[in-house]
């Protein structure tokens, strides 16, 4: 059983959703990227998700553009991002830790899956590459023994959607808001799309984009999501507080609302 199977199996039981948080692996330096990375843990992350810099994220807005692009200035590359996550896992052994990068960066280095597979990550979600794509890739993840994670909308269309449940493993990421990621007011949590996914066999839903304060954890939830997974709001804060403790704390704040499952419209 893989370690997001455990995760969600080991939820099961209290009722409670996932609360993932992602952070830029090296924003603003490698030793402090890794003090934040224990600090989600700390705070009660079930799954880390992280970002690989890059210098065209097309799917990141301003926030983790800019934290990309300050990992990027530190001098950080791909394998001290590799190296982080066996560091990570070392101290880790059943968090579930995802990849979150650009099709760039896995074309560029032959072995992209297999060196991520051997660093101790569990999952590869490819931003900017479709389902109707995503076959390939998806083949190498099952290789390398990583879970392929694809992204699913309100307005995906059905057939799309039965491609995205057949291709996805760990779990599958609902976007809660059309555009880029963010700390926005606007974000909603499509129970249809839960419904949806869930009759085409996809693996749990995991809401993001937009997640930021705790009302928006209890609504994905009460529309059926597993979990989700808070970025930019989390990136900010690391970054403007340079504290382990205030993001740790933050993570426990968000964690509290995943409490009590799925409502009846589920």
């Amino acid at each position: 059983m893989s370690r997001y199977a455990q995760m969600f199996e080991h939820l099961k039981e209290p009722d409670e959703a996932a609360f993932g948080g992602f952070l830029m692996l090296g924003d603003p330096d490698l030793e402090s990227s890794a003090a934040m990375l224990d600090a989600l843990v700390e705070g009660g992350a079930d799954m880390v998700e992280v970002g690989i810099p890059f210098s065209d994220p097309v799917a990141d807005g301003p926030v983790i553009q800019a934290a990309a692009l300050r990992a990027r200035h530190a001098g950080v590359r791909v394998d001290d991002c590799f190296d982080m996550i066996a560091k990570f896992r070392a101290k880790h052994a059943d968090v579930p830790i995802g990849i979150l990068t650009y099709a760039n960066l896995v074309m560029a280095r032959p072995g992209f899956m297999r060196d991520a597979s051997q660093a101790g990550a569990d999952s590869l979600l490819i931003a900017d590459v479709p389902a109707l794509e995503a076959g390939p890739y998806v083949r190498e993840m099952h290789q390398s023994g990583i879970e392929p994670v694809l992204i699913a909308a309100a307005n995906t269309p059905d057939a799309t959607i039965a491609s995205i449940a057949r291709l996805s493993s760990a779990y599958t990421y609902c976007v809660s808001r059309a555009g880029v990621t963010g700390t926005h007011s606007d974000a909603q949590f499509d129970a249809l799309l839960v419904q949806r996914l869930r009759s085409a066999g996809a693996p749990p839903m995991v809401f993001g984009f937009g997640i930021s304060r705790p009302e928006h954890v209890t609504a994905a939830v009460e529309a059926g999501a597993k979990g989700v997974i808070c970025g930019s709001a989390i990136v900010s804060l690391a970054h403007e507080s340079r504290s382990a403790k205030t993001v740790s704390e933050f993570v426990a704040a968000m964690k509290i609302s995943t409490l009590g499952g799925e409502s009846e419209a589920a």
